[in-house]
């Protein structure tokens, strides 16, 4: 356990650390390296792990070239634009349209795309819009909180939601009806719990007529039509897939790629440059942190764990959801949601309570919030933040993830009773 435990703490921590621009995938990639070579894991794990997580990975990167070219095309800039006039100024009313649209580019676009391309987009015209610091950094925040606490009504909105729905053969239907009330109540907890904490440094008044009009930020108009014609068919394609099991990268890569072609037959992007611009260090970030945590899994974490979440179950029903969802959500926030949900779905099948999953799930897509580590989304979202020169130290962000993700978390396993 000493071995594996030291590997993947130092890899985190080089992960974290990003010392002399050395990448997060590269890290990640080298600590699965080292597991090998150390004996942590053997080949036969490696592939075990792939074929845990190759549907996930192939499925966000479609994901993300799809919210790449709606980018390209001035798509989320319109949908930002358009809801800062439906508040007339209203500075409340601006704040919660905002959770709003950070929830819906999550559900569709994974809680990854909302991080990568809504945040820069929000800055933007914040900054226009000359909003006080106080008041950025609300926007900021909550529209980040959004991302990952609304990442869970369909298996697409985030990879911890297609790896357990591969792992455990969960459908498309099947997840998302699931899934409803629970992220239904974790929506609207989250803009209670989020306005009640900024409610101070939300502004009463913007003037929003300083703002482009929506119309004038689209860049192809032939694409933005046909856009929603193609989401629409790209919905249908999910659910035909799941009646036919089928894997959901067939149809998200499928049709980001058939989406990229039609994009560049209309000349509203290059090719080239938008498959380069994906982010593919998280692609092996993913695939190598995955093999590095399965070292835990061989050296007994995950019947630890199993023997914890057969104890919650003996209790009752209710003890059992919420003890599994705040525990993947203290691991999440510990060792990041990414290898936390591997581990937790093999702890979950050990144990012999599959139903846990969607808690599991829960635990792992909120729980990440209340430290900067936690997530993906999170990590991705500060380094575009300081990309453009803002700064969140962990101390700010700890501050309010401790306080508001515990009651959002609660509220939103209760959906699953």
């Amino acid at each position: 356990m000493f071995l594996a435990s030291a590997l993947f703490l130092v890899t985190l921590i080089f992960v974290i650390w990003q010392p002399k621009g050395l990448q997060i995938g590269t890290t990640a990639i080298i600590g699965a390296v080292l597991a090998l070579l150390l004996g942590v894991v053997s080949f036969q794990d490696v592939i075990t792990v792939t074929d845990i997580v190759w549907d996930a990975t192939l499925a966000f990167i479609g994901i993300i070239i799809l919210s790449l070219i709606l980018d390209e095309i001035g798509f989320f800039e319109w949908a930002a634009l358009k809801m800062a006039r439906f508040s007339r100024g209203n500075g409340n009313l601006l704040f919660i349209y905002i959770l709003l649209l950070g929830a819906l580019v999550a559900a569709f676009f994974a809680n990854d795309g909302a991080a990568l391309i809504l945040t820069p987009i929000l800055l933007a015209k914040m900054k226009h819009l000359d909003m006080k610091p106080l008041a950025i950094f609300a926007f900021l925040m909550a529209g980040g909180f959004i991302g990952d606490s609304a990442s869970n009504p369909l298996v697409i909105s985030n990879l911890t939601n297609i790896v357990t729905a591969g792992y455990f053969d969960i459908g498309f239907w099947e997840y998302a009806k699931n899934m409803f009330l629970p992220n239904l109540l974790a929506i609207f907890a989250s803009l209670v719990v989020l306005w009640l904490y900024f409610r101070k440094d939300i502004p009463k008044h913007l003037d929003v007529q300083n703002l482009a009009a929506p119309e004038s930020v689209i860049k192809n108009q032939t694409m933005f039509k046909l856009s929603w014609w193609f989401l629409g068919l790209l919905m249908i394609g999910y659910f035909i897939g799941d009646y036919f099991n089928l894997p959901v990268s067939l149809f998200a890569l499928g049709g980001a790629l058939l989406f990229l072609a039609i994009a560049n037959h209309y000349k509203a992007v290059k090719p080239l440059r938008t498959i380069k611009s994906a982010p593919w260090q998280v692609v092996w970030f993913s695939i190598g942190l995955y093999v590095v945590v399965y070292g835990l899994k061989n050296a007994g974490l995950t019947s630890y764990l199993a023997t914890i979440i057969n104890d919650l179950q003996e209790m009752d029903n209710t003890t059992a959801v919420i003890g599994t969802g705040f525990l993947s959500a203290v691991l999440s926030s510990i060792m990041n949601n990414m290898p936390t949900i591997m581990i937790m779905d093999i702890a979950i099948d050990e144990a012999g309570h599959e139903a846990l999953a969607y808690a599991n799930i829960l635990g792992s897509n909120l729980g990440p919030k209340m430290t900067p580590i936690g997530s993906l989304a999170t990590l991705l979202w500060l380094h575009v933040l300081a990309q453009k020169g803002v700064k969140i130290g962990w101390g700010e962000y700890m501050k309010v993830g401790l306080v508001i993700t515990p009651p959002v978390l609660l509220i939103a396993l209760l959906g699953l009773l």
